[in-house]
């Protein structure tokens, strides 16, 4: 039984990116482009996607741990990169495949199923794109409507070949693996650069027979490559605005459109409202009725419905309940879980922390690694002393508390249900339900010095 599988080829280094990354592991939109390159395989091939690594190997296997690889130390070129991966594949029982490059940001799971559509049936079929000015991508060479070979620019002679078109090679390539294995032995690279181009593989196939199409994709900038800094930016905008339009037209309100920036994998559910400038990244989803307001910047965070994210607000591996109002000015750190209906105001941070239903943290507080209970209310300038400098302890809060302003409460402590907290205390003890704990020095009013 046939199955499929995708190989990205990502061993590049990328030299003009000018960067000690590589370029595959260069972000946008929050996200490195290998991720929106997946982003688009994975509906198709579900798990048999795999990587080819090379340059700082190490870096790109740690960021996508889940994705097999197969490593091509030297770096020969793409047609030596599938030579590398042959057996791996093999091995797992593939019998077609699909090749992309990793710095193609832009492809889209749509394209990739119209491609395979029409690849059905060719032993070995390409991808190409019109361009007004092909520069150093791969001229397709035709007979009539046959293809006859790729040729890199550096090699491309008129004198063989005839005038070029504008017809280039877009880096999509589909192939029997058979056809593949039969080809590879005579694959060379007798060639400017040295290298074993896959592009050889199309010249090499239509010599033996093989049934070669080459399947015309013609403007679609998905399949189009990044190289430099300017033409990251440029295809980081073109993503960016095409993410604010889907949302659109999906029935999310954006004000000041042209200032959001929403990540490949975040979910932002109809009937949202954003405002410009604001960011969402990662696995974050935004739910049917919520608001998020400007300068706001949420990473792998829930925020349920009806809740209110207020302006220069930071959240990143928090979740917000429905209801909940967070900011102006507040900072949720990874663990920070607010339950419904609850407040975090202006310049108060929680990491690790609860805040039960209905609780208020409406001013200047530092929570972290507490938990505080339904309808307690935190004063401002309160401080979960959490860390000893050697371990994190918890601090607890029942429900129905009052934390007085300027309180510091070392943990590990408790304050019970219904307690009340002085101003301005130092809490080094449990405060039983019910109770008033106080710890400060009893006011002294001293004559004033003079000079």
């Amino acid at each position: 039984m046939p199955k499929n599988a995708a190989l990205i080829l990502a061993a590049g280094k990328g030299t003009r990116m000018h960067s000690d990354k590589p370029k595959v592991l260069q972000t946008m939109l929050g996200e490195p482009m290998l991720a929106c390159v997946l982003a688009a395989l994975r509906p198709v091939f579900a798990d048999d996607v795999w990587v080819v690594t090379g340059h700082r190997a190490d870096m790109v296997q740690a960021a996508f741990p889940e994705v097999p690889h197969v490593l091509q130390e030297q770096q020969l070129g793409t047609g030596h990169a599938l030579i590398q991966a042959l057996p791996a594949l093999t091995k797992a029982g593939c019998t077609h495949l699909l090749v992309v490059n990793g710095d193609a940001p832009l492809l889209s799971e749509s394209l990739v199923r119209q491609f395979l559509a029409e690849a059905v049936g060719a032993d070995l079929a390409f991808a190409t794109i019109e361009l007004d000015n092909p520069g150093a991508y791969g001229r397709v060479v035709r007979q009539g409507a046959e293809v006859r070979a790729i040729v890199e620019a550096k090699d491309y002679d008129p004198a063989l070949y005839g005038p070029p078109t504008n017809e280039v090679n877009a880096g999509m390539y589909y192939c029997a693996l058979d056809t593949v294995e039969s080809l590879l032995p005579h694959l060379g690279n007798t060639n400017k650069s040295g290298e074993y181009y896959i592009t050889d593989l199309v010249g090499l196939a239509v010599a033996e027979k093989y049934n070669v199409l080459g399947v015309r994709c013609g403007r679609d900038d998905g399949l189009m490559g990044v190289n430099s800094p300017l033409e990251l930016e440029r295809m980081e905008e073109t993503l960016r605005s095409r993410r604010v339009r889907d949302l659109l037209t999906s029935g999310v309100i954006i004000h000041a459109a042209d200032s959001v920036r929403v990540g490949l994998l975040a979910e932002v559910e109809p009937g949202v409202e954003l405002t410009g400038p604001c960011e969402i990244y990662g696995c974050s989803r935004v739910l049917r009725g919520a608001s998020v307001a400007s300068h706001c910047v949420l990473r792998d965070s829930v925020v349920s419905s009806g809740a209110q994210i207020r302006s220069f607000s930071h959240l990143e591996g928090a979740q917000v309940g429905e209801g909940a109002l967070v900011g102006p000015y507040a900072r949720l750190r990874p663990g920070a879980v607010l339950e419904a209906e609850s407040h975090v105001g202006n310049f108060v941070e929680l990491k690790k922390a609860r805040l039960g239903q209905g609780a208020k943290a409406n001013h200047l507080s530092y929570l972290g690694d507490a938990d505080i209970g339904a309808g307690s209310n935190i004063g401002a300038g309160t401080i979960t002393c959490n860390y000893d400098g050697k371990n994190k302890h918890i601090t607890k809060i029942g429900k129905h508390a009052f934390i007085g302003s300027n309180t510091a409460l070392v943990a590990p402590v408790s304050v019970g249900d219904d307690a009340l907290v002085g101003a301005g205390s130092v809490i080094t003890m449990d405060v039983p339900a019910g109770e008033l704990g106080i710890a400060r020095e009893k006011q002294k009013n001293l004559p004033r010095r003079k000079n």
